[in-house]
């Protein structure tokens, strides 16, 4: 991985803290995710007819990831209904770099290097201690769901990643998902909550348009990578971002971030300092 794709995808892992920062701190996380989702769609119509369309061939994935995203939201809710977000949060971020690693390799015909093996297991290990040092607790079903979404991230990160590789426009490729994924997105939400749900999220603007900016940015970056890199070392590389996680954690929210969990970042950060070496 060449030091000008590692450093883009370290500041798409600082965005997508940042951006999940933003719902984590506000009152009503579903009303937050929901004006995130909506204004990523309108910052992405706007932006789309300026843009290179992405090519035939790559619209098949756009639909495949659309429709993986929005599982993705419902089992966020179901897991986070379930169990605290200390450790589901963890297990979907951390189980889904292992699960793309293991699954790359064929789909892409990638080989990767043993550096790429060791730095992709010490970061899937320094996440997912972070679950085992949880401080709440959770149902079984909680922390299944959790596991389940590690799967489903496992699943649209391959196949954007293939779909990005065909698409020869990773921005308009990006768009087109943002655009796509809100509708459903809402409608899910609205059947949740009822249509008070909307008046809601529209109060809340302003977090939706710099969180959708730093969702877009973020995954954006991360898919122009995976045109770059091995997808496997992007996926890993891009979940360093409970390492900036754990910094806003500690120096924005003022939330207490213990020793296991600072023995958890570093190994984080050992392994994005073998990725970079690999």
């Amino acid at each position: 991985m060449t030091a000008s794709v590692f450093f883009f995808v370290l500041v798409a892992a600082a965005l997508h803290a940042s951006w999940n920062a933003i719902v984590k701190g506000a009152g009503d996380k579903l009303v937050s995710a929901v004006a995130i989702c909506i204004a990523a769609a309108v910052i992405a119509a706007a932006i789309l007819p300026f843009v290179q369309q992405p090519a035939r061939a790559s619209w098949p994935f756009i639909g495949i990831s659309v429709c993986l995203q929005t599982v993705y939201y419902s089992l966020v809710a179901a897991a986070y209904g379930r169990a605290d977000m200390s450790q589901a949060y963890p297990i979907m971020r951390g189980g889904a770099p292992m699960i793309v690693a293991l699954i790359s390799g064929w789909l892409f015909a990638e080989v990767m290097p043993l550096g790429g093996w060791v730095g992709v297991g010490l970061i899937s290990l320094g996440i997912l201690s972070m679950a085992a040092f949880g401080h709440g607790g959770g149902s079984r079903a909680g922390l299944g769901f959790a596991l389940m979404n590690a799967c489903v991230i496992a699943a649209y990160t391959l196949s954007d990643g293939l779909g990005v590789r065909k698409s020869d426009a990773a921005l308009g490729y990006t768009l087109w998902i943002f655009l796509l994924t809100a509708p459903p997105v809402v409608a899910w939400a609205v059947w949740l909550r009822g249509p008070g749900l909307i008046r809601q999220t529209l109060a809340r603007w302003r977090d939706g348009v710099i969180g959708g900016l730093g969702t877009m940015i973020s995954y954006g970056v991360a898919l122009w990578a995976m045109t770059m890199a091995p997808v496997a070392m992007v996926a890993a590389l891009r979940e360093t971002s409970i390492l900036f996680a754990t910094g806003i954690s500690a120096l924005v929210l003022k939330e207490t971030v213990g020793w296991r969990r600072i023995a958890a970042v570093l190994i984080i950060a050992a392994g994005a300092a073998v990725l970079r070496l690999a």
